[in-house]
């Protein structure tokens, strides 16, 4: 059989329960997780296509960017995984007295499949969901609900997107910016809901990282461009640390400044602190700005020193609701994610913190 058409089997169930959409999930995550490497091109893929037709709509959805998305919402999806996930959802997820209700889902375009986790969330529920894409990625989503209308042909009777305001729903969970939020509170407040807002990562370095956990904090600053809500935009550093020591470690991503929207903002932000004789640390790719900000422009990374770490961790708490993760080497006992790891989050590393499945099954 073709390879693509392999992918594509039809699933044989009696009917769409708790196992039919995992399995279903399963296999999809088997094909996202295969979507070829650089080296592999040419290989066909059920999703090459919308890979070209996603870049060609939001030119910061690069190949390598959604390829790394692409895989490691695969990974995400290994049997293992997805079962661990809802081990403690079982009893919810098996009551015959649960309903199907209509879940309105509104998503973010920062960086590719950013809406993909309430996606899965209303599905694995066996909700009905009704997404409303943002115009920066509507083409991949809706190339993997083909996927598994394929897996399942049940799977379009619960799968709908929408181009106009979502209406008729039972419950609503809407992502978007600081400014969207007061909108999206305001017009589905009658709803149950979950209404996220502007987020952003940030890391602490305490002096002692090794050379594989700075790697993997610079790919937790640059991936996608800096442009998610786990993308470390604002960096905590010991007084007297020297900034320059970082730069080595930004090299493997020096080709980011190739990128034509890329490079202008690294112009335009370095050419701003040059007339105001702002002082900056310029990387090549990369501008430091000692700021107390959280949030930091494309191609701007904030830092900020400390001088006592026991301030700086009581001082976090204060920020909690602007913080989407925190990225550290040094502190295993406190819920801080490894360098590296910030955008490769688990399917119970919930936005905002707020458990998503909880709310689908308990709370409409």
């Amino acid at each position: 059989m073709d390879g693509i058409l392999m992918y594509l089997v039809i699933l044989q169930y009696e009917d769409m329960d708790i196992r039919n959409r995992i399995q279903t999930f399963i296999e999809t995550g088997r094909i996202l997780a295969s979507y070829p490497t650089p080296q592999e091109k040419g290989i066909p893929h059920p999703l090459s296509e919308p890979a070209i037709r996603a870049g060609a709509v939001n030119p910061w959805f690069t190949p390598d960017n959604i390829r790394f998305a692409l895989n490691s919402l695969g990974r995400s999806m290994q049997e293992v995984k997805l079962n661990r996930w809802l081990e403690g959802y079982k009893a919810d997820l098996e009551s015959p007295l649960r309903r199907e209700k209509r879940v309105g889902v509104v998503t973010a375009g920062n960086i590719p499949l950013a809406g993909f986790h309430d996606f899965l969330c209303v599905l694995i529920c066996g909700h009905i969901f009704h997404g409303r894409l943002s115009s920066q990625d509507n083409v991949l989503l809706p190339a993997i609900a083909g996927i598994l209308e394929g897996l399942d042909p049940e799977w379009s009777r619960m799968i709908r997107f929408f181009d106009q305001p979502l209406k008729d729903i039972d419950a609503i969970i809407a992502t978007g910016s600081d400014n969207t939020y007061r909108y999206f509170d305001y017009y589905f407040s009658r709803f149950p809901h979950i209404i996220r807002k502007n987020r952003n990562g940030l890391a602490i370095i305490h002096g002692n990282e090794t050379p594989e956990e700075l790697e993997g904090l610079a790919s937790d600053i640059m991936l996608y461009f800096g442009l998610g809500c786990r993308s470390v935009s604002k960096l905590y550093i010991p007084a007297g640390y020297d900034v320059l020591q970082l730069m080595p470690y930004f090299r493997p991503w020096e080709d980011v400044i190739r990128h034509n929207k890329y490079f202008n903002n690294y112009e335009y932000q370095k050419s701003i602190r040059i007339v105001n004789k702002q002082p900056f640390y310029d990387f090549g790719n990369l501008i430091l700005s000692e700021d107390s900000k959280l949030s930091s422009a494309v191609s701007v990374l904030n830092f900020e020193r400390y001088r006592s770490k026991s301030k700086l961790m009581e001082a976090l708490p204060a920020l909690s609701d602007k913080i989407q993760c925190v990225v550290s080497a040094a502190d295993p006992g406190l819920p801080f994610i490894h360098p590296g790891m910030a955008q490769k989050p688990e399917l119970c590393d919930y936005a905002d913190d707020t458990d998503t499945l909880s709310f689908l099954l308990k709370e409409i």
